[in-house]
């Protein structure tokens, strides 16, 4: 066990994480960032839709923001999977409270950040895994513009996507493929063809080439991109550990939290795709930044 007390461990060191560890080391906190190197978004060569940094690879901006982050004297960094966390069953005088185990190794804090992440859950479709952030994708404002108004497959998985089929017209000409994952009601046809969407019932047999269906009928249809709709879960199991209220959403469950980014649990927050419904680049460093905020008036005020 590591003899020193963090002011707050952060568990997952992507953007989310590395903007509110910025705001606690600018306020001279101790900082121990626990990452195991898996981010969301390391499927995609360009990120999209955050200013000053639109179009450059996620990993240059993570790495940039690691380094910044890193100047800080008070922050460390563990490049590992925290394996699980507690909270203590009494707080010591030096206000310790958590404890997390990582490896063999266990680390101590008074306040904890999840911003572990989620984990997307691809469809099963041959060739869609390979293809996931580089032709196939799940966000229309992170990857519609740089289609350049060229067709668009729409891979329903579920009566939700016509939320993509109605959204994709706006950046190319759409096809909204059926592939047997639902049946499109009469106003639900409707309102597809009011948006001009060709609808297309042959089921899937692969994604082949840059962004090609191969149909069961025999065609192949060709894209310039397509979407697909993906469930997704906690990236870590430490929220249910934790025991931490969650938010049911259509695709996946994300942690509840407060204004401040406060969990259910008191002392412990969180951040980033792990606590929103909705998710991109600039929504993590916005999150972390106000649970950053959240943990520093809380060490200084809060009482757990």
């Amino acid at each position: 066990m590591s003899d020193t007390i963090h002011d707050v461990i952060i568990i997952g060191g992507s953007y989310a994480g590395l903007s509110a560890a910025l705001q606690l080391g600018r306020a001279r906190r101790k900082v121990l960032i626990i990452d195991e190197g898996k981010r969301r978004n390391r499927f995609a060569s360009h990120s999209h839709g955050f200013l000053t940094q639109d179009g450059i690879d996620p990993a240059i901006i993570a790495a940039d923001a690691r380094a910044q982050v890193m100047e800080y004297p008070t922050i460390d960094w563990l490049s590992a999977r925290a394996d699980t966390a507690r909270r203590l069953k009494e707080t010591d005088p030096a206000g310790t409270a958590f404890e997390v185990t990582a490896g063999k190794d266990t680390y101590r804090a008074r306040r904890l950040l999840l911003a572990t992440g989620v984990r997307d859950i691809l469809p099963a479709l041959e060739g869609l895994e390979e293809r996931w952030g580089k032709s196939v994708f799940h966000c229309p404002y992170c990857h519609g513009y740089e289609l350049n108004r060229g067709r668009i497959g729409v891979i329903a998985t579920s009566a939700l996507s016509m939320h993509h089929g109605l959204m994709l017209p706006d950046w190319g000409p759409t096809t909204f493929l059926v592939n047997n994952a639902f049946v499109p009601d009469a106003e639900q046809l409707a309102a597809l063809a009011a948006r001009g969407v060709t609808i297309e019932h042959s089921p899937i047999e692969a994604i082949t080439d840059h962004a090609d269906i191969k149909l069961a009928d025999g065609r192949t249809l060709s894209f310039a991109g397509l979407f697909a709709l993906a469930p997704f879960e906690l990236a870590s199991p430490i929220a249910a550990h934790l025991k931490l209220d969650m938010e049911e959403g259509p695709v996946g469950s994300v942690i509840r939290t407060d204004p401040m980014k406060e969990t259910s649990m008191p002392g412990v927050f969180a951040c980033g795709d792990a606590a929103r419904p909705m998710a991109s680049v600039a929504l993590a460093v916005g999150d972390g930044n106000l649970a950053g905020a959240g943990l520093h008036r809380s060490l200084m005020f809060g009482t757990i």
